[in-house]
Parts: structure tokens; sequence; C-alpha cells
């Protein structure tokens, strides 16, 4: 991963182009060409082994969006260690449970972040040896236990040579958020770059002059695959943002550093929806000619909104931690449906298919029949199992096709539709509802910003929709909207599909991938436990 990601460009005609330009939460600025990254990422895996760094040690690394992270992950893998970025904002448990699962050796991370989640909870995490410190600013860290980042690293020898790897060894450690259980560990392989290159040249249209901007946080697999191997491996200059979410601030990176392809997430589309195009004025986005989103399924009014707004519609894309990278999108080349995923990659093989009580699967021909969404196994970034959880990452299998949870539908024309999660579906007096459609039709509604959709149990129906609506500016909770909403979606979805109830909220619960955690949504109506928090974005009840 490392070499193509890195070397073989900073030893040829592109080493001297910017392969990272970094911009910090208080405007600083850095800048690393392919030539400037194989010489740190060098020195970092010369530090690892000389601390006794073994292939298939697990490297973590919890740090906020600051060059280090880059290189500490590009410099693992040249050393042949198995990678698990960890998101910054979660919580000292998530953390330390996710250690323990993988049972981390080494951890890079910052001083504030070592004294606030990992300090207290390090006598519970014996396999944890060695600490590698990222300084803020000049001064150095001296913790006990700890080592300098400066110290340690900045003292190596630029040269390395990257070791002869099995395509098949293990390299990266996804996580997936456990958010309703423990969390999984999907471990990908040095293979999984093929998928990572092509995908980023085919799905995101990466072209070599292109300056890319991946607003994920690697702590998030689309953060690693697109926001660092994807982008480095077709040799494009990749923007890196520290700074959360803030429009104005977002829009003024496009436009300085001439984003030409923006990868972001359903999340920051609706909330610069909900701002409107009077936030755009004033810049200069014309360099934008590429725009794609990832995280959930997007609803079709933020497609059009692109257009609306950039000129661009957004191009909705489908994976999951577990396929390690973009499997349905809707390419440049192709017409986009708004609401669909798009069609499979070249090389993925899907289909819809019914599972029978056996647990064996029959494809569906026939176009818009909805059933589960099926990928034939064996594309190069399929993760190679769950970590320590053999009997779980068999379940996902059945024959050779993978089963990722979700259901779905196929037109005539090859493109795919989703439904829903197959424990999201809401069962209704015989009836099978997708949430995300009921979703989309409300946002259809000028007052909705958000919608959240859940199967609320009823002694006669079984299920009865219930929908979630967070508002825009301008409009405020009122038992007329109520009813004008209700009347809105049963016009457009019929009695059967539409919601027979609606609660108004500031926001709705959110991961950091951009997920409408509905299942949360769910436990908090019935008065169930809600697990881990941590890994969400907001928690507006």
């Amino acid at each position: 991963m490392a070499h193509e990601a890195v070397d073989r460009h900073a030893e040829g005609p592109r080493a001297d182009r910017h392969a990272l330009r970094w911009i910090g939460r208080r405007g600083d600025r850095r800048v690393l060409t392919y030539r400037d990254l194989k010489i740190a990422t060098n020195q970092f895996a010369n530090a690892l082994r000389g601390l006794g760094a073994r292939e298939g040690d697990s490297v973590f690394v919890l740090s906020g969006r600051i060059p280090e992270l880059y290189i500490a992950v590009l410099g693992a893998l040249k050393a042949k260690c198995v990678v698990s970025p960890l998101f910054s904002a979660f919580g000292p448990e998530p953390v330390a449970t996710r250690l323990a699962i993988g049972a981390g050796r080494f951890l890079v991370t910052t001083e504030p972040l070592y004294r606030r989640k990992i300090e207290a909870l390090r006598t519970g995490l014996p396999k944890l040896q060695h600490v590698i410190l990222i300084p803020e600013g000049t001064a150095s860290t001296d913790i006990a236990g700890t080592l300098d980042w400066s110290r340690l690293v900045e003292a190596q020898s630029p040269d390395f040579t990257i070791p002869p790897t099995d395509p098949e060894a293990p390299a990266l450690l996804h996580f997936t958020s456990g958010t309703t259980g423990r969390p999984k560990g999907a471990i990908h392989v040095h293979e999984a770059v093929v998928t990572h290159h092509v995908t980023g040249r085919y799905a995101l249209d990466l072209h070599d002059d292109d300056i890319f901007w991946c607003t994920a946080d690697p702590g998030w697999v689309t953060g690693t695959s697109y926001g660092i191997i994807a982008p480095l491996t077709n040799g494009v200059t990749s923007v890196v943002a520290e700074a959360e979410f803030d429009a104005e601030t977002w829009y003024g990176i496009l436009q300085a550093e001439r984003v030409s392809v923006w990868y972001t997430a359903p999340t920051a589309i609706r909330m610069m929806m909900k701002l409107g195009t009077d936030a755009l004025r004033g810049f200069d986005l014309s360099a934008l000619r590429f725009l794609a989103s990832v995280g959930e399924p997007l609803n079709p009014e933020a497609v059009v909104w692109g257009q609306h707004a950039f000129g661009r519609p957004f191009h909705d894309n489908w994976w999951q931690t577990e396929t390690g990278g973009i499997m349905i999108a809707n390419f440049a080349a192709m017409d986009v449906k708004p609401g669909s995923m798009g069609r499979p990659l070249p090389g993925i093989d899907a289909a819809i298919v019914r599972r029978a009580a056996d647990g064996s699967v029959t494809p569906i021909d026939q176009p818009m029949v909805e059933g589960e969404l099926a990928l034939k196994a064996g594309w190069p970034s399929m993760m190679r199992g769950y970590l320590n959880e053999e009997a779980r990452y068999r379940k996902c299998f059945a024959g050779k096709w993978y089963l990722p949870g979700d259901l779905a539908m196929r037109d005539a024309e090859g493109y795919y539709w989703f439904v829903g999660r197959a424990d999201d579906v809401i069962k209704s007096s015989g009836h099978l509802i997708g949430p995300f459609e009921v979703e989309s039709t409300l946002m259809e509604h000028p007052a909705v910003a958000e919608a959240g959709v859940i199967g609320k149990p009823d002694p006669m129906a079984g299920e009865i929709v219930k929908a979630f609506v967070a508002l825009n500016p301008g409009f405020a909770p009122s038992e007329a909207l109520r009813r004008d909403l209700l009347g809105h979606a049963r016009k457009r979805l019929g009695a059967v599909v539409a919601p027979k109830e609606i609660d108004f909220c500031p926001g709705l619960p959110r991961t950091r991938s951009g997920k409408i955690m509905r299942r949360l949504l769910k436990a908090r109506e019935l008065g169930l436990p809600e697990g881990d928090l941590s890994t969400l974005e907001s928690d507006a009840r």
C-alpha cells in the first residue's frame, strides 16, 4: 500500500508534486510533496523498527487530522504493521475497547488526548508497550511511560526499504461503530490497494491534475481508503482540513485550494442545504467538476440541490467498512438518477437475492423487486475476517455471495436503489416499508431539514411508521405543521406507507460518518438501552 501510495511517485516525475496540503484549524498550513512524504514515512517506519516492531504488530493512531496521522499510517504500513486509525472524539472506554480487541502494541497520539483518554486506563491495556506523543507546537513532551515524536522520529534515517509484502498480509483494521453492541474489527489486506486505486479512478473520477478533498476523518474507513490511500495511489494532490464542518470555512477551502473533486457526507450536504445558497455568495467554486457523497444513502433532494447550488449533482455511491472500498456508484459518464446508488464498479458482480429458510439465496431477475443486496465474494478489498470472530464473519456469506444486510432493488437499466437495512425495515400490516423512502419524501417538504423513520410497535398493525423531523430555519414545530407533514406524506406515499406519528426534534443522532442512527431513535422511543454514544456526531434529543 505505502509503495503504491508514496514511494513509486516519490521516485518518479511526481516527486515534487504536492501530496498533502494541510490546513490547520487556526489557519496554519503545511505542504508535503511526495518526496517529503516518502522521507517522513521512512523515518517513522525506522522508528517502529527501532522499537522492535514486528510484521503484524498493531499500531493504533489516535489524533485529529494533522500531518503526523497520515505519516504514521503510511509509515506503519511500510513496516508491515497492521494499522488502525481511531476517531479522536471517541470517549476513553471506546478507545480502550478497540485497543484491547486489536491487541494494540503501539499507539500514536497527542498529549491532550493521552491525558484525557488513555492515561487512566493504561494499566488495563497490558499489550500496549509504546505510546508515542505528537507534541503541540515546538514543545516536547515529557510524560512518564511515553516517547516524544520529535525526538524519536525526526532523528531517524530518511532511508527505508519496504520488505517484500504478501498481497494477503493484513494491513488495516477498521472497527464498526459499536453503537449497538461490541465493535467488530474488520481486517483488510495489502491487496485492498487495488480496489482503492481503481475506485478512486472510476467512482471518484480522479484525473492526474486534480485537487481532491475527502472531508472524512481517517478514524472512519472512508477517511483512510479515500482520504489517504486512493488519492495518493492516483498521484493527485489531497487537501486535509483539520477543522470540523463550518460552511464559510469549507467554502473558503474549496475556493482557495481550487478543489476539483470533492467527496463529502450527506450530513454536511444537508447542513449546507439548511443554510441555503445565500451562504455561497462571494465564493468562486468554478474549479469544482465532480461532487460525490458517502456515509448513508443520499436523498434525491440533496442530489438535485447540488446541481442548483454548485452546478453539479452529488454522485452517490454505496459501500461499507466490510467491503473496504466503493462497490456501487454513480459514475461521471452516466446519468445520475437522484436517489439511486448507481451501478456496480467494474469487476463487482452484484445481485438482488431472496434468502430461503435454509440460508441459501436465489437471485431475483425481475426489475424493482425488493430483496437483499448481494455481492459475489472475491474483490481485493473484501474484508478477510472479523478479528477473533470467525463465526460472526461466516454469517456474512451464503455460498459465493457476501450479504451486507441491506435491502435494495435493481431497475431495468441496472441501477440499484437502497430500501433500508434489513434490521431497519418496518413490518406494518403485512407490508414491508423501507425507512429511506419515507425520509426522502418528508424531506421534499420545504419545512424539513432532516428526517429519521422507525417502526413503532403497535398491537394491531405489528408496527406503525413513526418519523422524527428536524426543521429548516424559519419553521417552528406546531400541530398545524405536523398535520401538513402527515398529509404531504400520505398524498405522496399512500396511507399504508406514510407515517402515523411525527415528532419534532432539534436534530437527529448521527454517527461521525453521517449515518442517522435509526436504532438509537427506536431505543429512545421504547426506553431501551442506548449503548455506546461516543461514536455519535450529534446527540440532539
